[in-house]
């Protein structure tokens, strides 16, 4: 590693620690303010209990007035005309505070494949809805549990995050002529949803059935491919990101509650066993943070292999989140296992997430895969250095 901090130009040795611009700044500040007011702890309890589970006024008022939820689709599609680091700073502020709503199915799965669709009146009409929150979705890739016969599909989708409550379902299904993208409206005949008891309130799912339900083309079998590796990539980066601000939330939660609780007339984040605790749960925030920020880094400006990166983040973060959730409720104590504190909710998001587009393991062999297996002199990693090509 020395001998290729060496060979680095300058330059490129000096201009490796990224600064957020003032912008993305105040744009984090307000996206940070605005959940304060509308998402607190008994907002999120009263609305993951609610049919729809999230607030629809408050949804359509991310989209215009604060218009983060197209932040990196560009303006000729009626988005902000940002990039996804933009997009990731106002997702890190909804995972810390569990923002109720369809952001999973929308923002970090369906805008970003309608970004990479070609452009159509079906697709350019979804996306500008979905941008302005006029219109919610969900996204279903497994084509092949799906046979698209002409403009009909039937098939079994199974549990689908945001499903239930969502206007549109992005269905990927198997034609005679290959895999497409198609859009499906989910209150059209053909298409049954059934709610689903899940882990986490604040992230609903529902199995869907869907039999001859008329569908919309949105991608061909010439460019699905692509259009649906693309959206995972970009959920897989924001879903870290997303794990990231429930991890530093957590963070602050259990050194705030070692500053003020007291045993024996001491705080108790003077005794080393937590001292100890604190410091391996910022360990694994940062790392997760930069994992996560470097994921979308890479899809930004293609200065890494964005499917490594994306991987990469997958693994750390759903780890990451799911060891500072066990690890604030054993800070806390008693308190931290009762239904009363908010505790619960990050432990149960904690879970959840990291088995949504794949569990920790299933990545870390994702990047057995193409490092170890697939990688050639011709095709080696740029994220294993960390430096451009």
């Amino acid at each position: 590693m020395a001998e290729e901090l060496a060979d680095q130009p300058e330059h490129v040795a000096d201009s490796q620690e990224f600064v957020f611009s003032d912008e993305q700044r105040q744009l984090r500040d307000a996206v940070r303010r605005f959940c304060a007011e509308h998402f607190g702890e008994q907002t999120v309890r009263t609305l993951m209990e609610s049919d729809p589970p999230y607030d629809p006024a408050l949804w359509g008022r991310l989209g215009t007035e604060l218009g983060v939820l197209g932040l990196s689709v560009p303006e000729d599609d009626g988005g902000v005309g940002g990039s996804l680091v933009d997009q990731a700073v106002a997702v890190e502020e909804f995972g810390a505070s569990l923002v109720c709503g369809p952001l999973f199915g929308t923002v970090y799965l369906a805008v970003p494949a309608l970004v990479a669709a070609a452009s159509g009146p079906a697709r350019d009409g979804l996306l500008a809805d979905l941008v302005e929150g006029t219109r919610t979705a969900a996204f279903a890739a497994s084509a092949d549990r799906v046979r698209a016969d002409g403009d009909a599909l039937t098939g079994e989708l199974g549990p689908v995050v945001d499903a239930g409550a969502a206007d549109v379902l992005l269905v990927a299904a198997t034609g005679d002529d290959g895999v497409g993208l198609y859009a499906v409206d989910a209150t059209a005949s053909g298409v049954e949803r059934t709610p689903l008891v899940t882990l986490d309130l604040t992230r609903p799912q529902a199995a869907v059935t869907l039999s001859g339900a008329p569908a919309t083309l949105i991608a061909g079998p010439e460019e699905a491919g692509r259009v649906i590796s693309h959206a995972l990539h970009v959920g897989s980066a924001l879903l870290a990101v997303e794990q990231v601000g429930a991890a530093q939330h957590l963070l602050d939660l259990a050194v705030d509650y070692a500053k003020s609780r007291l045993q024996f007339g001491r705080q108790i984040g003077s005794f080393q066993a937590v001292k100890h605790r604190l410091a391996d749960m910022l360990v694994d925030a940062e790392h997760a943070r930069s994992t996560a920020y470097h994921a979308v880094w890479a899809l930004t400006d293609g200065s890494d292999d964005a499917e490594l990166a994306t991987a990469i983040a997958q693994a750390v973060c759903s780890a990451a989140l799911s060891r500072i959730a066990v690890d604030t409720i054993q800070v806390l104590g008693g308190i931290g296992f009762t239904w009363e504190h908010q505790a619960h909710l990050y432990f149960k998001r904690a879970t959840t997430d990291a088995a949504l587009l794949g569990t920790a393991e299933e990545h870390r062999a994702r990047v057995a895969d193409l490092v170890l297996d697939t990688a050639s002199p011709e095709r080696v990693p740029k994220v294993a250095a960390g430096f451009p090509g």
